[in-house]
């Protein structure tokens, strides 16, 4: 039995220092791709080279400012690298090159001319993400840019944004200049959607609420903190008092982590009247960045400053991460009315298709539909007007705020069709004969897909259980976190009225950035349609459009969603992702979008080896 069991330590000792080798093993190669890694995106071995092309005084330059960058796609927020690069080779592509700060101060107080397509590239946020993903796409473009951040976080010792010895390094780079967001991010006059008022807030709290928050809020520097009556808590001293606070704070930290202050501002929010939402609040902001400031970014929806703006008044243009390259390009070409080239992507794939309206880009499985400004992107499949009896397979993945919508059996002006739609969280299918459109089949996204559907009053019960929570959680003291949760306790106690009680269902409101995703499976034969939506039967409907016809695609603009920071952005994106189209009955693929053979695999292992890196990048 002693020799067994000896026998079994000691093989339980091989089997455990066998593991341990294997780990080490791995750990080792983990932290070689990470060293190498780090090396590659965060130390620069190249020079940023200036323009030397002084031509234009009159067109003015464009200003373009991306929130933050990461590594991989599927944030609304952040662009990914990827992403970045596109849009910036597409910049290259036009002839637009990179000017400074110092750039923009010559022009307008000494008339030096800019290159003919002038561009300012703006970072927000001074995050570390974005100075590292960055940094490969401004070496191979040789583009400059502006890193904007907030001292406040200097102290803060947050990894997720840049050292004041990141910054420096940066600047050194010469890939790099410094600007400033303000001193901090707060929120003062805060509402929820129900006009509840919450007062004031730190962006830590202002995320834990934005679900329930509406457009009733204003940032630190805008506005007198006021009560929840609209009436101001804080007298005209005491606020000018409040204001410069900041400002002082902002030069002296500058000054004592950097050894001088940027010399180019955003002031927060954008679009506001002047400087402020009240004209006493703007004088003083206004005394502030003139004082401190060569210049100051105070507009944000369109990218174009000329020679007639001010130069403490200019705008910028705010990518979204959704945004593929000719939606940038699009928005672009309708405020300079500069013909723009659009990007097409994949030249096989593209050439099957003739381009109507917009723009359109294949790129790996996927077809970007963009709309004109408050307008339509449409495709026609050639060589499809005799198709009849088929089934379709798609993924779109647009925003839920626009509409996608794929024509059948279409006549050449679209005249006669069966449509299918999807619009909001809304799927239709409509027919149109002899120019009159008829809507057969209207049916909830939310009700195919079993969303629960909540009342207004659960909804209401929820915001201020939410509200309380993040009080409690961020009170100054720890009596009032105690009064908080007190309050907590008491709510969570509450019930509120459902839908099946008879209360009112609460319907949400699209935002802007709200995805979409919806797999459909399509089969038209003869007068039959039938839709699949997720795996789910949706719709079995009659068509009296028997007709053969071609095949189109649509990407429309229908209004702006809602959005906290009130962007004004008129132009959509529709994603048809693995778009497949088969003939019926002998099954033959008419198109597909799809990679297949040694095209997929190589496809494939380029997706799971950014997933690889991604979560090297998150995790280590």
């Amino acid at each position: 039995m002693e020799k067994n069991d000896q026998l079994s330590d000691l093989q339980f000792s091989k089997s455990r220092n066998r593991k341990k080798i294997i780990r080490t093993i791995l750990q080792i190669i983990i932290l070689c791709v990470l060293v190498v890694f780090v090396v590659y995106n965060v130390f620069y071995t190249t020079t940023y080279t200036p323009y030397t092309e002084h031509t234009q005084d009159e067109k003015g330059f464009i200003a373009i400012s991306y929130f933050g960058v990461q590594r991989t796609a599927g944030s609304q927020q952040l662009i990914s690298q990827d992403r970045l690069r596109r849009h910036l080779a597409a910049l290259k592509k036009q002839g637009y090159e990179t000017i400074t700060t110092e750039d923009i101060y010559n022009y307008y107080t000494k008339g030096i001319k800019l290159p003919d397509k002038a561009v300012y590239l703006m970072f927000e946020d001074g995050r570390r993400d974005t100075a590292i993903f960055a940094k490969p796409e401004l070496e191979d473009f040789n583009y400059k840019a502006t890193i904007f951040t907030y001292p406040n976080k200097f102290s803060t010792k947050d990894p997720k944004f840049l050292s004041p010895d990141d910054l420096k390094r940066l600047t050194q780079s010469s890939y790099w200049e410094l600007g400033t967001n303000g001193y901090r991010l707060y929120y003062i006059n805060v509402f929820d959607r129900y006009n509840n008022y919450l007062g004031e807030m730190n962006p830590l709290m202002f995320a834990m609420l934005h679900k329930y928050l509406g457009r009733r809020y204003n940032h630190y520097l805008m506005d007198y903190i006021r009560d929840k009556y609209g009436v101001p808590k804080e007298s005209y001293a005491r606020m000018k008092d409040r204001v410069s606070y900041d400002y002082e704070k902002l030069e002296s930290t500058y000054m004592n982590d950097i050894g001088y202050v940027p010399s180019v501002s955003i002031l927060m929010h954008a679009n506001t009247g002047s400087f402020g939402n009240n004209s006493q609040v703007s004088g003083v902001n206004a005394y502030w960045l003139k004082k401190l400031f060569k210049m100051n970014f105070n507009r944000e929806g369109y990218c174009l400053n000329k020679t007639d703006s001010s130069i403490y008044d200019l705008t910028r243009m705010q990518p979204q991460a959704w945004w593929p390259a000719n939606h940038l390009l699009m928005r672009i070409e309708y405020d300079t009315h500069q013909k723009m080239k659009f990007e097409t992507g994949d030249k096989k794939r593209a050439a099957q298709w003739d381009l109507l309206k917009g723009a359109c880009e294949f790129i790996d499985e996927k077809i970007y539909l963009t709309s004109l400004p408050q307008g339509q992107g449409i495709i026609k499949l050639k060589r499809s007007n005799a198709y009849k009896n088929f089934k379709l397979d798609v993924e779109l993945m647009g925003n839920k705020k626009g509409t996608q919508e794929i024509l059948l059996r279409s006549d050449e002006q679209r005249n006669n069709y069966i449509a299918l739609t999807i619009s909001g969280r809304e799927l239709i299918v409509k027919e149109k004969h002899a120019g009159t459109e008829k809507e057969l089949v209207k049916k909830s996204l939310d009700n195919i897909n079993g969303v629960p559907v909540i009342s207004i009053p659960e909804d209401q019960h929820d915001a201020k259980e939410r509200a309380l929570e993040t009080f409690s959680r961020y009170a100054e003291s720890t009596g009032l976190g105690k009064v908080y949760l007190e309050r907590l306790k008491t709510e969570n106690k509450k019930t509120a009225p459902t839908v099946k009680d008879g209360a009112k269902p609460y319907i949400p409101v699209i935002n802007a950035n709200e995805k979409g995703d919806e797999k459909i499976s399509l089969t038209l034969q003869g007068n039959i349609l039938k839709i699949m939506v997720n795996g789910k039967d949706a719709i079995t409907t009659k068509v009296n459009d028997n007709n053969e016809g071609n095949i189109f695609l649509l990407s429309q603009w229908s209004g702006h969603g809602f959005d906290q920071r009130n962007l004004a952005d008129d132009v959509y994106d529709a994603v048809f992702n693995k778009l497949t189209i088969t003939n019926l009955p002998n099954k033959n693929i008419l198109f597909t979008s799809k990679y297949t053979g040694f095209n997929k695999v190589i496809y494939d292992l380029k997706i799971y080896g950014e997933k690889l890196v991604g979560w090297f990048v998150k995790y280590l």
